[in-house]
């Protein structure tokens, strides 16, 4: 009978490995960059020489093994005394060999990737800023005067187990940063507080954002579509929730959406512009906050003791109006809080501070309106 529960576990093992290796691939993304296709020829080339010199090797010393056991009557070499000639081939050649391996059969094709990858100042198409926050994405195309942030848009349902997960999940973001196809792209990356690192496996770059510091990479898109990746450096908590999506799209269309952002467009939500109730404002509000700022100040207002703030019961949800929306403009400086008068509408602003100061225990009786928020944004 113990027999028998030992097989049947380790049927259930075996299952259970297999599924978890269905999700692995034995080779790179398709690369749709200059660089990750130089990447993807540097390993392959890589591989081939490594997987020769093993295999070569292996073979050696199994024939070495078999020909020269003492049960064929081979007499262990003395070694005692100077060293022979043959003895010192032995061992430079191999040192020699070695040398030669990794200075010009690896070095040479490295050095050209290396070169290719930080050559990020000739002939740019675009510059794009990439700063990393805990935890989301802020852009900005400093030529074009816009910036927007990017975080994470599964639903905290499916994080916590209530809800299925969907396809992407853990990959999606509410403003996907767009790019035009066949265009070089300068990026500059850093950070507002500790190590990220802008990672996409499909172009074939990775650069750490590091604080204080300005760090360049580039990509030229040659295939439109959709591509994600993840920040890969540990950065706190939340991590793993800091996706990074790229639509690549026709340059018309890039200009398009580059419009749109320029004049404010690209709201969270489609709320009309129109005067609101404190039902309606708190019910528009609701949604925008579980879609940006639930991550940080949570579910129930409460913030993270010692990381970020609560909005239960705070001076801001609570204090003056004017106040509360400057925050969410303006953001605050050397903080996760970032800005969000590009990222978020008028509209979006006022449903989400309305929200925030009628939530929880904060029952101000408030009612923001857009052109409030309009109001201040002009004012100087």
């Amino acid at each position: 009978m113990q027999g028998l529960k030992k097989l049947v576990l380790g049927v259930i093992a075996a299952l259970g490995f297999g599924t978890v290796w269905a999700g692995y691939s034995w080779s790179f993304p398709s690369p749709v960059t200059p660089i990750a296709h130089e990447t993807l020829h540097v390993h392959n080339l890589f591989m081939v020489i490594a997987l020769t010199l093993f295999f070569s090797v292996l073979a050696l010393m199994l024939y070495s093994f078999w020909n020269h056991r003492k049960s064929r009557g081979q007499k262990p070499a003395d070694f005692v005394g100077p060293k022979s000639r043959k003895q010192w081939l032995w061992v430079l050649a191999p040192f020699a060999g070695l040398l030669i391996l990794d200075y010009g059969v690896f070095g040479i094709p490295a050095y050209h990737a290396v070169l290719m990858y930080e050559n990020t100042k000739t002939d740019a198409d675009l510059v794009v800023k990439v700063t990393g926050s805990q935890w989301l994405w802020q852009y900005e195309f400093p030529a074009e005067g816009v910036k927007f942030t990017s975080r994470l848009a599964t639903p905290r349902d499916q994080i916590d187990n209530r809800a299925t997960k969907g396809e992407n999940y853990l990959l999606e973001v509410d403003n996907p940063l767009v790019l035009p196809v066949g265009k070089k792209v300068r990026f500059i990356t850093t950070s507002n507080d500790v190590i990220h690192s802008w990672w996409v496996p499909a172009f074939g770059v990775k650069r750490d954002a590091v604080p204080g510091f300005l760090r360049e990479f580039w990509a030229t898109i040659d295939t439109p579509g959709t591509y994600r990746g993840q920040c890969s450096e540990l950065c706190g908590k939340e991590h793993g929730f800091m996706p990074i999506v790229v639509n690549v799209v026709a340059e018309a269309e890039f200009k398009a959406w580059l419009e749109s952002k320029k004049t404010g467009a690209a709201p969270v939500s489609t709320a009309p512009a129109k005067t609101w109730t404190l039902q309606e404002a708190v019910a528009s509000g609701e949604k925008v906050y579980g879609t940006i700022c639930i991550t940080c100040h949570q579910a129930t207002g409460k913030g993270i003791p010692g990381t970020f703030p609560a909005l239960d019961g705070s001076k801001v949800a609570t204090g003056p109006v004017d106040e509360h929306i400057k925050v969410v403009l303006n953001g605050r400086p050397n903080t996760a809080m970032v800005s969000f008068a590009r990222s978020l509408s008028d509209a979006d602003i006022a449903a989400v501070v309305t929200y925030e100061r009628n939530a929880w225990g904060n029952k101000t009786g408030d009612v923001v309106q857009a052109a409030h928020v309009t109001e201040l944004k002009r004012a100087p």
